[in-house]
Formats: C-alpha cells, sequence, structure tokens
C-alpha cells in the first residue's frame, strides 16, 4: 500500500470508528437494541463492572432493560482517542456524559454519569466493529429533575424513543 493509500485507509477507518461511537449512543438514546448489537463483532466482550461482564447479545440486553424504564436519556461523546496498530486493530478512549431522568421514591430525579470507554476496535472482513469495551466511570451524580424551561415553553419540541423521534421519521423530515 502506497504512502498516501495508508493514510487515506487510515482517515476512513478512523471515521467507521467515530460512526460505531456514534452508533452506540444513538442506540442506546432512542432504545434500539437492533443497532446496539451491530456496533460489536459477533464474538466480542465487555466489561462494565459489577454490573455487567459478558459477551454482546447479554450485555446488549441488559443495557437495553436498564434504560427502557427511563423517562428519557442523552447520551453524549465528548474526545476520542484512537490508536491503531495496523491496519485492522485499535485501540480508544472515549469520553462520554449520559443524562437519565430516572424516577427514585416516586420522585423525578436527573442522574448524570461521565467517564469513559476504553475500546479495542477490530476490522473483520473490512468492517471495523468493537471487539471489546470497558466502561470507566470517572463521576456521576443524582438530583432532583431540572426542567423548569421546558414547563415555561409549551410546545417545545421534545425527544422521543423510536420510532416517534425526529431523527428516525425520515419521511417527515423530508417534507419540511
Amino acid at each position: 500500500m502506497t504512502d498516501l493509500a495508508a493514510r487515506i485507509d487510515r482517515l476512513e477507518s478512523r471515521q467507521a470508528i467515530l460512526d460505531l461511537l456514534a452508533d452506540y449512543m444513538r442506540a442506546q438514546d432512542r432504545l434500539d437494541p437492533a443497532l446496539h448489537r451491530a456496533v460489536f463483532h459477533d464474538d466480542a466482550t465487555t466489561d462494565y463492572g459489577e454490573a455487567y461482564r459478558g459477551d454482546a447479545d447479554g450485555f446488549v440486553a441488559f443495557a437495553q432493560g436498564v434504560l427502557a424504564p427511563h423517562a428519557m436519556n442523552h447520551h453524549m461523546l465528548g474526545q476520542v482517542r484512537i490508536d491503531f496498530e495496523g491496519p485492522d486493530l485499535a485501540f480508544g478512549e472515549a469520553y462520554f456524559q449520559a443524562f437519565h431522568r430516572i424516577e427514585e421514591d416516586g420522585e423525578a430525579k436527573d442522574l448524570f454519569v461521565a467517564g469513559r470507554y476504553i475500546d479495542r476496535y477490530e476490522r473483520r472482513a473490512g468492517v471495523w466493529k468493537i471487539a471489546h469495551r470497558s466502561e470507566l466511570v470517572d463521576w456521576l451524580r443524582t438530583e432532583l429533575a431540572a426542567d423548569d424551561l421546558l414547563r415555561l415553553q409549551p410546545g417545545w419540541p421534545l425527544g422521543a424513543r423510536a420510532p416517534d423521534d425526529l431523527s428516525c421519521r425520515r419521511d417527515a423530515l423530508r417534507r419540511r
């Protein structure tokens, strides 16, 4: 492979991995288990500490089950570091912040979690996916639900789970 071809491959690989990370977050927020599972290789492993350690199928079922009772979720990526170790292997550290509207003791609360995903990505048959993911929590906070602005703005468009979220309704976007 020429130097230029190698550089282009690295850029395309980096973008493919960034797309995986975005799909992972979207799958959690929209409660889309098929998309969630699609970011992992079939033999991928995960380590979320005592909460869950195991294969990708079990992890997706676990995560979707944890998130389903929440009124809403919002996962956001921060800086992402991807280190390539050959053409088909990369390691990553992706910062995240996650907001969860939960109910605790009959009261609406906002749970914020921030941390990092420590990943191994592998390209197999030309496709990059997560081969292993660990989650490290750097901080978390729970506070009473705070959405006064939304109550002051009736009719404010709100996000929703799939398939009701506007991002899942391309036909509606085509007509706007």
